[in-house]
């Protein structure tokens, strides 16, 4: 009998998160949805529940203990993590251009997006590593590219500076682990509709979290340290 992959979503109540849960669990996974409020992971894992094996565990990017608890759960019952999705993230109020930005809201939005991502990573990459193959996908945005922002009048200073960093974890984490069976890499939605827009985006949360889902599946030959979108590789 194959092994069933384990997988990790976080920020898995909404948007883009439940559908990448939802696409995992179609894919044969056990999924861990990841939440930072109970009442919602819960009601969320009640409507995945015809999908697949979900389940949910208290994941609150800013607070170490329900990190430290959750990956002690995970050891406890599955003993390896096979696929860990970074989704959870924020859009503050405040942020702007460079010279209009609050700098409490551009540090609000690095301190979750990016330090809190990586406080995740660093509290669940043992789990990764005794898995046979470990897949960490970090769901990033077209805002994080250097190269993208020099062209475009997108005026968050915070968030695309929190998802660049987040490449940049991407990137450095990959070469880390380069002798190693894992594969990390970013996955950048397009403009979907989700609260962080207020629901003005042109993408489904479905068509945002396919590339996540995508990444999180990749084959032994599968790329790693890359950044995409569902249509394209994207520069850094």
């Amino acid at each position: 009998m194959a092994h069933k992959k384990i997988a990790l979503v976080t920020g898995g109540n909404k948007g883009i998160g439940f559908e990448i849960v939802r696409g995992l669990l179609q894919a044969g996974c056990r999924v861990y949805l990841g939440a930072r409020e109970a009442a919602k992971g819960q009601q969320a894992v009640a409507e995945l529940a015809a999908a697949g094996d979900v389940h949910f565990l208290e994941v609150d990017l800013a607070n170490q203990l329900t990190l430290d608890a959750a990956a002690a759960y995970i050891q406890h019952e599955e003993g390896s993590l096979d696929i860990l999705v970074n989704n959870a993230g924020i859009n503050v109020a405040g942020d702007g251009s460079p010279s209009t930005a609050a700098v409490r809201s551009v540090e609000q939005a690095l301190q979750t997006n990016f330090l809190g991502t990586l406080a995740v990573t660093q509290t669940f990459l043992p789990l990764v590593k005794q898995a046979a193959a470990g897949r960490i996908v970090n769901v990033s945005s077209p805002l994080g590219s250097l190269t993208l922002s020099g062209q475009n009048d997108w005026g968050l200073l915070g968030y695309s500076a929190s998802k660049a960093a987040l490449n940049m974890l991407t990137v450095q984490l990959a070469y880390e682990l380069r002798e190693t069976a894992i594969k990390v890499n970013s996955a950048a939605p397009g403009y979907t509709a989700t609260d962080l827009n207020g629901f003005a985006g042109t993408d489904t949360p479905a068509q945002g979290a396919a590339e996540a889902i995508r990444l999180a599946l990749l084959p032994a030959d599968g790329p790693t340290g890359t950044s995409s979108s569902s249509t394209a590789s994207l520069p850094w």
